[in-house]
């Protein structure tokens, strides 16, 4: 049985925090939740990334905990928080505390999606050393150990075992961070990647003595048909984000996409 057959098709909507009001960013959350969709993403960036480069933009985790006590069904997290940004231990603080604000006297909703960063802005503007590729790389496999030591500490702890969600392709370090410690890998790959791709992340499951199954697979949508996406489904990917800026929104696009992922999930 592939990935695809044992999990539901999942719809995210990455709502980038740019070029909308807080309130603009609120109400169109509130609709997509009530639409249906399964996760809603932000990301985790300083200044827009497409539009007007000084454009309106808010902070990441902050609004992430105001989506927490927002919201009720829906799964929350970064698409992809940045490690480089905040001490490891803050890091499995804080998403410890948003997974209690979502819980609501039940299971918390939050996906802890991280990555290495990559958009020198960022690191300029605010102070952050950038360093390389490979070093950031590198303290990201430093501070996973350290974020799961914490959540293991902490008092209360997560009201359950915090979904990882690791984005990125490279196939030397990132690939074998996935097999250690994610739950979900986001793979940004086209079918003909993604399949040779999950050949490699098979071996480095093999290497840890873990499953792939245990992986869930992740793309966006961005441009995507439904055939491609058809594509990708038959490859196992369960999880498809669409991207969706401020300060429309654009609800009919996620409709779209509800549908498709309905009529497959009721097949």
């Amino acid at each position: 049985m592939t990935p695809a057959q044992k999990r539901p098709i999942r719809l995210g909507i990455q709502m980038q925090p740019q070029h909308a009001s807080y309130e603009e960013f609120r109400d169109k959350a509130s609709q997509l939740e009530e639409l249906g969709v399964d996760v809603l993403f932000n990301w985790d960036h300083f200044y827009p990334l497409s539009g007007e480069p000084d454009g309106k933009h808010f902070e990441s985790w902050t609004q992430l905990a105001a989506l927490a006590e927002q919201t009720s069904r829906v799964e929350i997290g970064a698409l992809v928080n940045c490690n480089s940004y905040r001490n490891a231990n803050l890091q499995a603080d804080m998403a410890r505390t948003i997974d209690h604000i979502s819980a609501k006297g039940g299971t918390g909703r939050f996906i802890f999606g991280t990555g290495s960063g990559w958009f020198e802005r960022d690191y300029d503007e605010y102070g952050y050393e950038f360093g390389t590729v490979g070093s950031r790389i590198d303290a990201l496999a430093e501070n996973l150990p350290v974020i799961e030591e914490r959540w293991a500490r902490l008092n209360p702890p997560p009201t359950r075992r915090i979904p990882v969600l690791i984005g990125g392709g490279g196939e030397k370090k990132t690939l074998r961070l996935v097999a250690r410690h994610a739950d979900i890998w986001h793979s940004f790959s086209d079918p003909a990647t993604l399949e040779r791709k999950l050949g490699i992340l098979a071996s480095h499951c093999a290497e840890v003595g873990r499953d792939p199954g245990e992986i869930e697979i992740s793309t966006e949508l961005r441009s995507m048909t439904t055939d491609q996406a058809d594509e990708l489904l038959a490859l196992g990917t369960t999880l498809f984000t669409l991207g969706l800026s401020g300060p429309e929104y654009r609800i009919d696009r996620a409709e779209e996409w509800i549908a498709w992922r309905d009529a497959h999930n009721a097949a």
